[in-house]
């Protein structure tokens, strides 16, 4: 069976080339779409989903498989075109009930709010994955197993189910008649992204939107009420182990200030939003403004383009690291999946503008550089061409750090080189 991380890696170069038409598609239409450092920060989040999910697979799959082996009522055949059909229905409607508990709870909001931080909506918005998403969303999936469906239906109709909402996360194609009655549209899953009041919430619907109709979910984008894109407590961050660990880190944060224990815990089960009346009373919050400015800072084009550059070189060891998911120990996977996850953190720090962003990029180059040189290997590669190319690389990145830190260049005046902002959002 082709392995999902087998999958991805031949299907990522078709996702860039799509970017790649909807970036043009929008230029001839005198609109600018993107913004390096949301774009970055969005691709860079679903980086670290992959990451993750090669160690969570012992719950994502391997759970799912005991279940199958131990416990299954039937043994569904997976040579039969019914149970490929059946499946891929029912684990569409199972997805539409994660999708909405994910919304409805909040430890599982925890996990989903990655996917909504973005202020922009185009198709690096559907790269932007959450990492911790496979601690709790196994469970929904838990039906189909008892069910009897082999794990290799399931692994497939759970990609099916993943690709085909890559192409709905885009404001260049508009409504499609029937097609948005039936199924999960771009100008459907606008709505489920917006945080105007009539959006909220709603459409949820994976690969149907019938789901959404059945169950009294389903709102119709409306062309005088344009979708606002975000969350209603704005990130404001480019750093991508923040983004996946912020509402955690809040509902902790609310739980320790509550004085009774009931509160303690069910804030933890509650809607999103909802607080403990003394701490609600104790820690006011503004009120939600739909016109609030978007996140984000000034960088020169000279900073961008070296901070795209870059990402390039993470997303090709992220690729190798794909590679080596089915056959390099723990150990070996654990530490590169570290150092890429760490780079892409400096990394958001040098698109905020940080202080000291400088420094850290400075540090992680030189380490790049001189590391593998004194190691003679890195994760999975040995001998003489691998210190030279690491030495030629990132020294060569060194250079252009400080070539592009030495004194100054017009600012981009959005943070993105040939990407630029779509319009202003707010956030849930």
């Amino acid at each position: 069976m082709i392995s999902a991380e087998t999958v991805i890696t031949f299907a990522t170069p078709v996702f860039f080339a799509l970017i790649g038409v909807e970036l043009l598609v929008a230029k001839l239409r005198g609109q600018r779409a993107y913004r390096s450092n949301d774009a970055v920060t969005s691709i860079g989040l679903g980086v670290i989903s992959q990451l993750v999910g090669v160690f969570l697979k012992v719950l994502t799959v391997g759970v799912y498989a005991w279940c199958v082996e131990h416990v299954a009522l039937f043994a569904l055949p997976a040579d039969a075109w019914w149970v490929w059909v059946s499946g891929l229905l029912l684990y569409d409607f199972l997805y539409y009930w994660l999708h909405r508990m994910g919304h409805e709870v909040n430890i599982l909001w925890a996990a989903h709010v990655v996917h909504h931080q973005s202020e922009d909506y185009n198709l690096s918005t559907a790269l932007r994955q959450t990492a911790t998403g496979g601690l709790l969303g196994w469970l929904f999936y838990l039906p189909m197993a008892l069910l009897g469906y082999p794990v290799s239906v399931f692994v497939a109709v759970a990609l099916i189910d993943l690709l085909y909402q890559f192409w709905v996360h885009t404001e260049q194609v508009g409504k499609l008649g029937w097609f948005d009655r039936v199924f999960c549209s771009p100008s459907n899953h606008r709505a489920h992204h917006a945080v105007n009041d009539r959006y909220l919430d709603r459409n949820y619907g994976g690969i149907l939107i019938l789901w959404d109709r059945l169950f009294g979910s389903f709102v119709e984008e409306d062309d005088n009420d344009r979708p606002i894109y975000g969350t209603r407590a704005p990130l404001r961050s480019f750093n991508p182990l923040w983004a996946n660990l912020e509402v955690y880190w809040a509902t902790w944060q609310e739980a320790r200030r509550a004085t009774r224990w009931r509160d303690k815990l069910q804030i933890w089960f509650r809607p999103p939003g909802w607080r403990p009346a003394d701490v609600a009373a104790r820690f006011p919050k503004p009120a939600f403004d739909l016109a609030r400015e978007r996140f984000d800072p000034p960088l020169t084009r000279r900073r961008a383009v070296y901070g795209l550059a870059q990402f390039a070189l993470l997303l090709g060891m992220t690729t190798h690291f794909l590679g080596l998911a089915t056959q390099a120990r723990l150990g070996v996977l654990l530490g590169y999946a570290v150092v890429i996850a760490l780079s892409l953190t400096v990394l958001g720090a040098w698109w905020e503008g940080r202080r000291g962003a400088v420094w850290l990029e400075a540090a992680r180059v030189v380490a790049l550089a001189v590391v593998p040189v004194l190691l003679g290997r890195w994760f999975g590669l040995d001998g003489a061409p691998v210190r030279l190319a690491f030495a030629l690389v990132f020294g060569t990145s060194a250079l252009a750090l400080a070539w592009v830190t030495r004194g100054a260049d017009s600012p981009s005046g959005t943070g993105a080189m040939a990407m630029g902002g779509a319009r202003a959002a707010a956030s849930k």
